[in-house]
């Protein structure tokens, strides 16, 4: 019998098997269970997050003969729908038959009875391949379908296809599948199969996928077919010419230590050796970024690559400065790649730069080490702003307490007074506008179980990155990071001071809003700083407790009209 790929053995064969697309499965299985079943379906999303395998499940829950919403995979409608014979449920390509003569053929077929099952579903893939001609030969089709005819297209570009298309069709928009969910879909496969595999190399596997259920399963298929029966995480490296994690930090180690010689001798091995060098770019970018993650958060929680001793390592040896100067380098690099004939002359221009940007590793105190348990959210503002303090304050000397709270650095303009914060008034020139002291007291009302909670589902804004109305402020949400929230406020933080900008402009509060209320079921107030903002609002935070100017949380009062 001919090799069956891992992932057509593992395609799912019911809802509840689907990794990922929690929503979307939820909502079918409502529309079935009620008989709210619309005549054509969109299923918009990146490449292999499981559309053409849901239009499956759909056309088995509508033809099982255990009745609507079931899928037994025992009947004759659900068996032929797995083995790809069934009369009723017709797939079509569309980037190879994408003319007139091909939908023509369709919508010939349409007005004649189902020969097997309760509807006809024809599955179109890739619609928006189709001709201009077949667009509106289809337009009429799905204007007025036959009863027993559905429609389900599949697309990853949702935005060439015809608004009239559009308008006809319940649309569901596919995201990548969590990491989470890849890999304990990749353990139940390897176990399955009695593969020996360890944490790191299914790690690896996901960060290929890019999210994407099937490309983890053709990888790790790729894989096996080389090593047999054990996932390494040299295999992995070698097939797709990839350098190690260890490799990634010694290349960024030299570069901050202005050690040129080495620089130049781990290039050479790479371009030797044939190492992916986008992807060794892409790479360099997620360790930077996981380094500033950990400068802001000082939790190992957020690392994508790094480990923690490893962003430990990394941060006693960099300034966030240069590792913004590096991300911004490296950016732009990975821009430049397109319009190259060879991108190894560019890589190699770049990595000279940034190694010529650093003389030596600058000085820095030593990062504190990861905390080892709960502490409540005054603690957890105050040992960051003690760090910060440290960073800031440079002399050798002893320091004195009168000169740690100076009176530049104290809130001698902050009038920390006990009337409500009237959070709905606070816009000026068109933007929201929050005194330090306002901001000071919403830090005394934060909870660090709160912002625990939004840091835990913040990838979950992903869910409306692309709705119409809201995708604009979902994505304005998923680039801040929370820095305090209280149970009706949330401050975020960027990195950018142009994305502050919009967060704070008030035309956009209410969408912010809305997004919050959508995807955490609580309707906050939205307001945005600066990392430069954030540094100072803490320091000046720690300055009022070592003074016990604090006020106490039952003397803040904030009024905000929430839903």
């Amino acid at each position: 019998m001919a090799y069956k790929a891992l992932y057509r053995t593992y395609r799912p064969s019911t809802f509840e098997e689907v990794a990922g697309q929690q929503h979307i499965v939820k909502t079918l299985k409502n529309a079935l269970s009620t008989g709210k079943i619309a005549h054509a379906y969109l299923f918009a999303g990146p490449r292999g997050t499981g559309k053409t395998t849901m239009a499956k499940l759909l056309a088995k829950a509508l033809n099982c003969d255990e009745g609507i919403g079931c899928q037994c995979n025992q009947c004759r409608n659900c068996q032929s729908i797995n083995e790809g014979t069934h009369p009723d449920v017709l797939e079509l390509d569309a980037a190879s038959n994408n003319g007139v003569e091909d939908i023509r053929d369709i919508i010939e077929k349409v007005k004649y009875s189902t020969i097997l099952g309760r509807y006809k579903i024809y599955i179109i893939d890739e619609v928006h391949m189709l001709s201009a001609g077949a667009f509106n030969a289809l337009l009429k089709t799905l204007e007025e379908p036959p009863e027993h005819v559905i429609f389900i297209l599949a697309t990853t570009e949702p935005h060439k296809i015809l608004p009239t298309i559009l308008s006809r069709c319940q649309r569901y928009d596919f995201s990548k599948v969590s990491n989470e969910d890849i890999k304990e879909r990749l353990r139940t496969v390897l176990h399955k199969e009695n593969v020996e595999f360890n944490e790191e190399a299914v790690n690896l596997i996901i960060s290929l996928a890019d999210g994407g259920m099937r490309d983890a399963l053709s990888i790790l298929d790729q894989v096996l077919a080389y090593s047999k029966d054990t996932l390494r995480v040299n295999d992995i490296l070698d097939i797709f010419a990839l350098e190690s994690t260890e490799e990634k930090i010694k290349l960024i180690t030299s570069i901050v230590y202005g050690d040129m010689s080495d620089v130049l001798e781990r290039l050479e091995k790479y371009l030797k050796r044939g190492t992916d060098i986008r992807r060794l770019t892409d790479d360099l970018l997620v360790i930077l970024k996981d380094l500033l993650i950990f400068e802001t958060s000082r939790s190992g929680d957020y690392l994508e690559i790094l480990d923690e001793n490893q962003a430990i390592a990394l941060s006693k040896i960099t300034k966030e400065k240069d590792v913004m100067d590096m991300i911004s380098i490296l950016l732009q690099t990975s821009k430049d790649y397109k319009n190259v004939a060879s991108i190894n002359p560019l890589f190699e221009v770049t990595l000279l730069k940034l190694t010529s940007m650093h003389t030596g590793v600058p000085a820095k105190e030593p990062v504190p080490q990861p905390k080892q348990e709960e502490k409540p959210v005054e603690e957890d503002i105050e040992e960051e702003a003690e760090q910060i303090l440290k960073e800031v304050i440079k002399e050798e000397k002893p320091i004195e307490f009168e000169e740690l709270v100076q009176p530049s650095l104290l809130i001698d303009d902050v009038q920390l007074e006990t009337s409500p914060l009237l959070l709905k008034n606070c816009i000026k020139d068109d933007s929201l506008f929050l005194e330090d002291a306002d901001l000071i007291k919403i830090m005394v009302l934060s909870k660090k179980e709160i912002k625990s909670k939004l840091l835990d589902s913040w990838n979950d804004l992903n869910k409306l990155a692309m709705h119409p109305q809201l995708g604009f402020a979902a994505n304005l949400l998923i680039d801040g990071r929370p820095l305090v929230a209280s149970n009706n406020v949330l401050i975020l933080e960027y990195q950018i001071n142009k994305l502050v900008e919009k967060a704070i402009n008030k035309d956009n509060q209410l969408n912010l809003q809305n997004v919050l209320k959508n995807i955490f079921g609580n309707k906050m107030f939205v307001y945005a700083v600066s990392r430069s903002e954030s540094i100072r609002l803490q320091q000046k935070y720690m300055n009022l407790k070592q003074i016990k100017r604090l006020p106490k949380p039952e003397e803040v009062s904030l009024e905000f009209e929430g839903e």
